[in-house]
Parts: structure tokens; C-alpha cells; sequence
């Protein structure tokens, strides 16, 4: 059987043959995808992976499992893209790494930076990263037995792919809805993704800090 694709085959080739990854990494960092385009698409993803779903949390699970492997190879394009030597060298501690996510992950995927970043006061391994209105959550209409939904969970899994592909692994990163907690209900969407890191990354950045690093 020939190597090259008939016409039948069902596979479409652009006419000076090459394909995405023929791209440079830089050409389309200032594109930008309509709302109502990404809207669709995601409604889409929703669907797909609420079927055969148990319940919420399961639901959850699944769109936390499609965003992970999505985090994993953000970082290494953004990391290529950045025109700064400094900021292109993956974090060593953690407080860089939450930034770069609360910055320049959060500038790529929604075109400003996110809202709050936190340390647990009860817990020194997890932190709480701030959105105030989650793009993923505007455009969903939930049915009543599915109102405790975040599909925020679906960038929660970009978190944890972001973390693990730089050496920080997890417990694993979750999104609850919080709302407003200060009375005034301006942001009833807002929504904080608890991000809890393992032990050993831990025991690493008391060493690290130890030793000035």
C-alpha cells in the first residue's frame, strides 16, 4: 500500500504540503478566537463528556482529565515564546511557578491576568488562585440537577498540567464556585481553584529557600 493518502482516503493536505506543526511557534501568538467560536466548542466538550457520567463529580473529573494534557504542552510553548532568557527557564520554586500561571498562562488563554493569588493560612501546601468570571462558566446554562457544575474545572486540569509538566506535583487542582463573599454580589461566578502540592515539593522548596535558592 502506498504511503501517500488517496483523495478517498478522508484526509485533506494544504496545497504547499505543509501542516501545523510546520509553523512557527511565534505566528499566531496575537491571534485571538471569537467567543461565540470557543462558546461552541466548549459547549461541545461539555457534551462529550457527560455521557455516561455518574454525577457531578464525575462530570468534573472528566473535564478536568481534558484539560490537563492541554496544561502540559502550554507550558513548554509558552516558555518558547517568551522574548525574555529569564522567563523562558522553568520555574524552580513555587511561588515563580503560580505566577507565571496567574500571569502569563492566564493572559494567553483569556486575555488578562487572574484576579487574586493566595497561600492557605492552614495549609502551607495549598494556595488558591482567583477568577472573578470565568470565561468557561458565561456561556453555560446549567439544568437544575446539575446547578453544584463548574466547568471551571476543565482550566483546573490546565493547572495541574501546567504544575506537573514543570516538576510540581500535585494532590491535585480543583475549582469551586465561591461568589461573592464580601455581600456586594458583584462577580456571582467567581470561582477559586485550590491547588494543593505534594509533599516532596514541599520538602524541595524548604531546601531550596534553606539554601537561598
Amino acid at each position: 500500500m502506498s504511503g501517500t493518502p488517496s483523495q478517498g482516503s478522508g484526509l485533506r493536505y494544504p496545497s504547499n504540503k505543509k501542516t501545523i506543526y510546520d509553523r512557527n511557534l511565534n505566528r499566531s501568538k496575537n491571534a485571538e478566537l471569537s467567543r461565540a467560536a470557543f462558546a461552541y466548542l466548549f459547549i461541545e466538550m461539555i457534551s462529550y463528556a457527560q455521557r455516561r457520567v455518574r454525577d457531578v463529580n464525575d462530570l468534573e473529573k472528566r473535564l478536568n482529565n481534558q484539560g490537563y494534557p492541554l496544561g502540559l504542552r502550554l507550558l513548554d510553548l509558552l516558555l518558547s515564546r517568551s522574548s525574555n532568557p529569564l522567563a523562558s527557564i522553568r520555574p524552580t520554586r513555587i511561588l515563580p511557578l503560580l505566577q507565571f500561571i496567574a500571569q502569563t498562562l492566564w493572559r494567553h488563554l483569556f486575555g488578562r491576568p487572574a484576579d487574586a493569588l493566595e497561600r492557605s493560612e492552614s495549609d502551607p501546601g495549598q494556595y488558591m488562585l482567583y477568577d472573578n468570571e470565568p470565561l468557561v462558566n458565561q456561556y453555560i446554562s446549567l439544568p437544575r440537577e446539575m446547578s453544584q457544575l463548574n466547568c471551571a474545572a476543565y482550566v483546573a486540569g490546565i493547572i495541574e498540567g501546567v504544575c506537573d509538566g514543570a516538576g510540581f506535583a500535585t494532590e491535585g487542582v480543583t475549582a469551586h464556585s465561591v461568589g461573592d463573599q464580601d455581600g456586594a454580589k458583584m462577580w456571582p461566578g467567581k470561582t477559586v481553584f485550590l491547588i494543593k502540592f505534594k509533599p516532596d515539593v514541599l520538602e524541595r522548596e524548604e531546601i531550596l529557600g534553606r539554601g537561598g535558592g
